[in-house]
């Protein structure tokens, strides 16, 4: 299997997000916290132009906690700043809401300094398809989100959505293209749910994530499916899997299609537990 994404498609995106960038203030790149390498996009920085940059490691509520904060750390380190989401979560929210302005604070302060009237911040939020970009926007704007266009002081032609006073997001699809190159970060990609089920094979993506797990989270597979040997070939850990969880066939073989997809549908739940598949980077 080779997950692709056509070479048009990005050309055109990036002309997008480029025509959009002269509009906003601040630029946030949403990543899915179980897996924060695989779903960045391998030319964010390239991309956003040297824009005040925040990483929002969304869905943390299914993640690690002790491997978000590795996460949080490593991004730290790098002087990005970066915060985990969970929709739902109101502390979250302040948070994010907070960082925002919080990056955007030099901007103003040279603003001020000039003299020049305080405007309402500009936010456009990057994303892989399928990583949770509409949901949490809804979840920030709330019921009260306004949309406005052609108004005084926002681009023309462009609509906006105000997430809070003195905050506005850009109502932009600003879809980026997932980091195919590397074909383990496409069927972890997979694993989450950010690729269709049409477009990849079950019998290749469920052996990728048991060994992910047999890597970084052993004691799941032993207390989630009776596996002692996690170190064993993925296809019998899938065997083992299926079996715990009743995938049997007339006569008592594997049901490896019914297999594969529970266990794809016990990590996406969370019947798991809170998992992160994406290790740091090599130093």
């Amino acid at each position: 299997m080779l997950i692709q994404w056509f070479p048009g498609h990005m050309t055109k995106t990036k002309r997008m997000i480029e025509s959009h960038l002269k509009a906003v203030d601040v630029v946030a790149e949403l990543l899915d916290a179980r897996i924060p390498m695989s779903s960045a996009n391998p030319m964010v920085e390239e991309l956003v132009q040297g824009k005040p940059r925040i990483v929002i490691l969304n869905k943390a509520d299914l993640a690690d906690p002790k491997a978000t904060d590795r996460w949080i750390s490593y991004y730290q380190k790098k002087n990005i700043p970066v915060v985990p989401m969970s929709v739902g979560n109101s502390k979250n929210k302040k948070k994010l809401l907070a960082l925002i302005r919080e990056t955007a604070e030099p901007m103003l302060a040279k603003w001020r300094k000039r003299g020049i009237k305080s405007r309402s911040v500009r936010l456009m939020i990057l994303g892989i398809p399928n990583v949770g970009k509409s949901t949490l926007i809804n979840f920030l704007a709330g019921t009260a989100a306004t949309r406005t266009a052609n108004t005084p002081g926002h681009t023309r032609g462009k609509q906006w959505v105000r997430l809070s006073e003195g905050l506005d997001l850009l109502d932009t699809p600003g879809v980026l293209w997932p980091k195919f190159d590397d074909q383990v970060a496409a069927l972890r990609l997979a694993a989450t749910g950010a690729i269709a089920g049409d477009v990849f094979n079950a019998d290749e993506v469920v052996p990728e994530l048991l060994a992910s797990l047999a890597e970084t989270a052993p004691w799941v597979l032993q207390e989630k499916y009776d596996i002692e040997d996690v170190h064993q070939d993925p296809q019998l850990l899938l065997e083992a899997a299926g079996r715990r969880r009743g995938c049997l066939l007339p006569g008592g073989a594997i049901d490896y299609d019914r297999a594969e997809m529970v266990v794809l549908r016990d990590f996406r739940s969370g019947k798991l537990g809170k998992l992160t598949l994406d290790p740091l980077p090599e130093k």
